[in-house]
């Protein structure tokens, strides 16, 4: 499940994620795998470039994500799912493991990248988290320009909208009495992240998303959530997950991960596999993680069909997958 082993240390490194879930080879096809895939190596190359240069390991992922909110591919920025009543409300965090400092937005309606606002929060506040009309007032304080809640919309994503309401409105009522989720899985994924280890040996995460098709009453996933979606400590590790956010959040999945590597002396690709394909899947929470060293080394845990990943260490070719085996 991990692209490398554990290896020698390397300059630097990087991983990326645009999201797990049921990724079907019979239904991607040839031209939208190819789209994915060409995606996903400019995003990896935008931050490796960066890495390559001694840039900082945040600006990396930052400039990383950027790159996935701006394609429609992806459930975060243009391509974030659709509310229940016909929204949008998006989520980001990004951490800075030399420091410890992290920023998040929640809920937030009209930031075209989210991860630029959760920058601005880690760079340029006292907090952490910000959330909804206040996040996007400090927005405006920073010089960002608001765009349109229709600036996300996208047909598929209606589609899946529409798809989703159907079986809820048909499911609800025999589902609540058997004590069982009417939403479908992939309705809860498409989150985008990276994590990133820069030549001066500084760790950083970060990850974007739309969250769950149909969500209701302001709910947050754990993109968000600094320890749970979103994690970094230099000389430990960096993660990004996308699943299935509530079991992200109970789980502790990002800052479980990185505590198994600093208190109990594990590998990174020990611990996330540890977290991903035993804890959370014993428990019913489908997802997975991209997580880095300090060394380099890179784990990409999945417990779903698929997950759209590329990963690379120093000089090295770019990976760039989709499936366990391809």
């Amino acid at each position: 499940m991990s692209e490398y082993t554990n290896a020698p240390q390397v300059p630097f490194a990087i991983a990326i994620h645009g999201g797990a879930g049921t990724i079907s080879k019979a239904q991607l096809t040839a031209p939208l795998r190819q789209a994915y895939k060409d995606t996903l190596t400019l995003a990896i190359n935008r931050g490796s470039a960066i890495l390559a240069q001694g840039g900082d390991s945040v600006v990396a992922v930052q400039a990383a994500i950027t790159v996935l909110e701006n394609s429609p591919l992806f459930n975060a920025g243009i391509g974030s799912v659709y509310t229940y009543d016909g929204g949008h409300e998006l989520d980001a965090a990004v951490m800075d493991g030399r420091t410890m400092k992290a920023g998040a937005v929640a809920g937030v309606r009209h930031i075209a990248n989210p991860i630029d606002l959760a920058f601005a929060v880690m760079q340029h506040s006292d907090h952490v988290m910000l959330v909804g009309d206040g996040a996007e007032e400090f927005a405006l304080t920073q010089g960002f320009t608001l765009v349109p809640n229709g600036y996300f919309s996208t047909p598929a994503r209606n589609q899946q909208l529409l798809d989703a309401k159907e079986r809820l409105n048909n499911a609800a009522v025999a589902l609540q009495m058997a004590g069982i989720e009417a939403h479908n899985m992939d309705d809860k994924f498409g989150t985008v992240g990276a994590v990133a280890l820069d030549k001066q040996g500084n760790l950083a995460a970060g990850t974007s998303t739309g969250g769950m098709t149909a969500k209701r009453f302001g709910r947050i996933g754990d993109s968000a959530v600094i320890g749970a979606g979103t994690y970094a400590e230099n000389g430990v590790c960096a993660v990004s997950a996308t699943g299935h956010g509530e079991f992200f959040i109970r789980y502790h999945v990002a800052g479980d991960i990185c505590a198994k590597v600093k208190y109990q002396h594990k590998s990174v690709i020990e611990a996330a596999q540890e977290v991903v394909m035993q804890r959370l899947a014993a428990h019913g929470g489908a997802g997975g993680v991209i997580a880095i060293d300090s060394l380099g080394n890179i784990a990409t845990p999945f417990n779903t069909q698929g997950m759209f990943r590329a990963t690379q260490r120093s000089d090295e070719p770019a990976k760039v997958l989709i499936w366990e085996e391809e």
